[in-house]
């Protein structure tokens, strides 16, 4: 018995220490992932498996497998992400992977399904929507014990795809991989990437929607989030005058992401409505701190955690423009403009409060709770302007008045919002004596076009910094602790439009290398990195009106 315990510990400790081989057929890296299939275990299913587009009724979601792809070839991946999911580096390089998060090979426990939900769309009811181009892998425990959705964006057709074909461009799938890393990292609530792959296979998109289509390499995305749903889940039940699965639907989001609320009741979804209106607010006001647009804020892409979804024709603020979209398709209207955001997050959860209103049948509170989240926002909004100035705290009307006349000297000229506040830090507040080209110095980086500011231009600024000098003064912070204070909060690096198009371009070459150094410099935005100090810079003058720099379209 002891010879047979001896043997045994020898071979468990050779399995445990031994390199993996990543040549060798008989090992499976990626079996380590533990599957819980909550979501499909304790919501109705589509009863139809057939994969036709189609009208679903009673269901959550329908099972649907990825479509097999020709030549599956890992771009990149997050190093952190996969950690947190317990995959090694080395599970990461393998062949393997690359089959998963391609759609090639299922692994044990994966239950694949597209979601069904309905959504606003530019402010009118689209009806059906769901999940045209992504698939849900299944939910997998990370390492610390939360429940993580899987899902391939651009895997295949699903009966919700409509007129389209499931598939996913290159060029959308970069921008997708890097701005959700790049998010997490500058501390906004966001669904993850964990891994960028391209297909082998060529997509036609017209990109341009000119008439002139072409074909573009195909690439997949896997996402990564506790939950996917969003504000259209609910809204869909509830148009179809389907009370019982919107009831369970709301209990079930309740008991598995807002827990601490309790168990479900009237008093518990109000509750519930109450905290998804705080996390909004909360996202929308990052987005506001670092000058994120999110593009297309339809119902469908409202996190219903909370979170930045759907990465589609997003962009970075460059030269501050309360009115830019990066949407072309909104370029008229402007409904999600950059300064409208906090109006149009209220006006999709007011669609929320419609959507469950069956199960809580008493306006007044709904109302309430929407009326709150206006003091609530400019509550969350006062706070973030406060730390971008390194302010201790946001004193009423003298600071609504800085910031308002701040808001117009950014107008004076073309501005970069980025480069100026992380610049402010470096201006001091000690030193009342500074003549006025000493006191504008640090901020004259942050003009497109500096020899475009007048006198008066000039005046304004430096009228406007004297009273941000005294404000400061009245707080007692000194610069060293200021400039420290206002540097956690204003990013040295925001993943430009421009940026990310430069790395598409390579891509497309077949060279992945600035996909990767983006990545690793979006992993600590707010810290100086000197040798990375050219993706700091302003947009460059060619990138002004090219195509992926400026104004993006939905075409994917």
């Amino acid at each position: 018995s002891r010879c047979f315990h001896r043997l045994l510990s020898v071979v468990i400790e050779t399995m445990t220490t031994q390199e993996f081989n990543p040549n060798d057929a008989t090992t499976t890296p990626m079996t380590r992932l533990q599957f819980d299939n909550r979501f499909v275990r304790e919501l109705p299913a589509d009863p139809d498996t057939e994969n036709v587009r189609r009208q679903v009724l009673g269901a959550c979601y329908t099972f649907v497998n990825p479509t097999p792809v020709a030549e599956p070839e890992l771009v990149a991946y997050s190093m952190d992400l996969a950690t947190d999911l317990g995959i090694r580096p080395v599970d990461c390089e393998s062949l393997q992977f690359a089959n998963v998060f391609a759609g090639n090979e299922l692994l044990e426990g994966m239950q694949p399904h597209a979601m069904c939900y309905g959504g606003h769309q530019f402010g009118n009811w689209a009806g059906q929507l769901g999940d045209g181009r992504a698939i849900n892998l299944g939910e997998v425990q990370d390492i610390h014990g939360q429940l993580q959705m899987l899902q391939l964006k651009g895997a295949g057709e699903t009966p919700y795809s409509r007129s389209a074909d499931g598939l996913a461009v290159l060029r959308s799938s970069v921008r997708e991989f890097l701005c959700s890393e790049a998010m997490f990292h500058l501390g906004i609530p966001t669904t993850r990437a964990l891994s960028l792959v391209t297909t082998g296979e060529g997509v036609i998109r017209d990109m341009f929607y000119d008439g002139r289509p072409q074909t573009e390499p195909g690439a997949i995305v896997c996402r990564v989030a506790p939950s996917f749903l969003r504000i259209g889940n609910y809204e869909l039940f509830n148009s179809h005058g389907d009370i019982d699965n919107l009831k369970l639907l709301v209990d079930y989001t309740i008991r598995h992401h807002y827990s601490h609320l309790g168990e479900p009741s009237k008093a518990t979804y109000l509750a519930w409505f109450k905290e998804v209106c705080e996390r909004t607010a909360d996202l929308v006001v990052h987005w506001m701190r670092v000058g994120f647009v999110h593009g297309v804020l339809n119902t469908d892409n409202t996190s219903i955690l909370g979170l930045t979804i759907d990465y589609g024709p997003y962009g970075w603020i460059d030269n501050y423009d309360p009115h830019w979209t990066p949407n072309t398709t909104d370029a008229t209207g402007k409904r999600y403009r950059f300064g409208h955001q906090p109006q149009i997050a209220q006006w999709n959860l007011l669609q929320l409060g419609n959507a469950i209103y069956p199960l809580i049948d008493d306006v007044e509170p709904l109302q309430q709770i929407l009326t709150d989240y206006v003091k609530l926002y400019t509550d969350k909004w006062q706070k973030m302007r406060a730390d971008k100035l390194g302010l201790n705290d946001y004193q009423g009307d003298a600071d609504h008045e800085l910031n308002q006349q701040l808001q117009k000297i950014l107008l004076l000229a073309e501005t970069d919002m980025t480069i100026f506040y992380r610049n402010l830090a470096d201006v001091s507040c000690e030193q009342n004596d500074l003549s006025d080209e000493d006191l504008l110095a640090p901020l004259m980086e942050a003009y497109y076009a500096p020899e475009a500011l007048s006198k008066e231009d000039k005046k304004d600024i430096c009228n406007w910094l004297r009273r941000y000098q005294l404000r400061v003064q009245q707080d007692g912070t000194s610069d060293l602790d200021r400039k420290a204070r206002m540097n956690r909060v204003n990013p040295k690096y925001v993943l430009r439009n421009y940026l990310s198009q430069q790395a598409i371009d390579k891509a497309h070459d077949g060279d992945y290398s600035l996909i990767h150094e983006l990545l690793e410099v979006m992993h600590r935005p707010y810290d100086e990195q000197p040798q990375y100090q050219h993706y700091a810079a302003k947009r460059p003058d060619w990138a002004r009106d090219k195509p992926g720099c400026s104004m993006l379209s939905c075409s994917s």
